[in-house]
């Protein structure tokens, strides 16, 4: 492959990777993976949470692609995309590590985001927050983060429609 067809590559598998774990959050971790996800949603005092098995699930998927890509391993079968796929997905799984984790639940570093694109997800992601339990929410995504107004006015039609529970801080 061409340094700019695999670039392309890497980049197309970083922006598809926000979709995948926008609808892996709303249908996997707020569905049947409620139970890894939960602890996440609610007050602890654990350095660790079971939602951070759902990063060894991309590392996983991550591996895979290298492993599918590699000659060592798969010999003439290898499928070469495969490498520059894998790459794509830890490139959005150290993002997603920065931006979640580190930024909006600073978890590694303490910095408050006072304005610009980095506040808007602070607060776009805290009003997924705002909901109790796994049903209804906004902002799955993690890296992009829609106008927080927007999503307030989503929330608030999810609890008056029962579909949401919302915290009190909310109102």
């Amino acid at each position: 492959m061409s340094l700019p067809a695999i670039l392309a590559l890497i980049l197309a598998t970083v922006a598809a990777m926000e979709g995948v774990a926008w609808a892996s959050h709303k249908y996997i971790m707020h569905g049947f993976g409620w139970a890894w996800h939960r602890d996440h949603h609610e007050p602890h005092g654990h350095v660790l949470e079971k939602n951070d098995l759902f990063a060894l699930v991309g590392a996983a998927m991550s591996i895979s692609m290298f492993m599918a890509g590699s000659p060592m391993i798969m010999g003439t079968a290898a499928w070469e995309p495969g490498t520059w796929i894998g790459l794509g997905i830890l490139v959005y799984g150290i993002i997603y590590t920065l931006v979640h984790d580190g930024l909006v639940h600073q978890r590694y570093f303490r910095w408050v985001a006072r304005r610009g694109y980095a506040k808007r997800l602070v607060q776009a992601h805290k009003l997924h927050h705002a909901t109790i339990g796994k049903e209804g929410g906004v902002s799955f995504g993690f890296v992009f983060a829609r106008d927080p107004a927007k999503l307030k006015a989503e929330l608030k039609a999810q609890r008056e429609a029962g579909i949401a529970v919302v915290r009190d801080a909310l109102d």
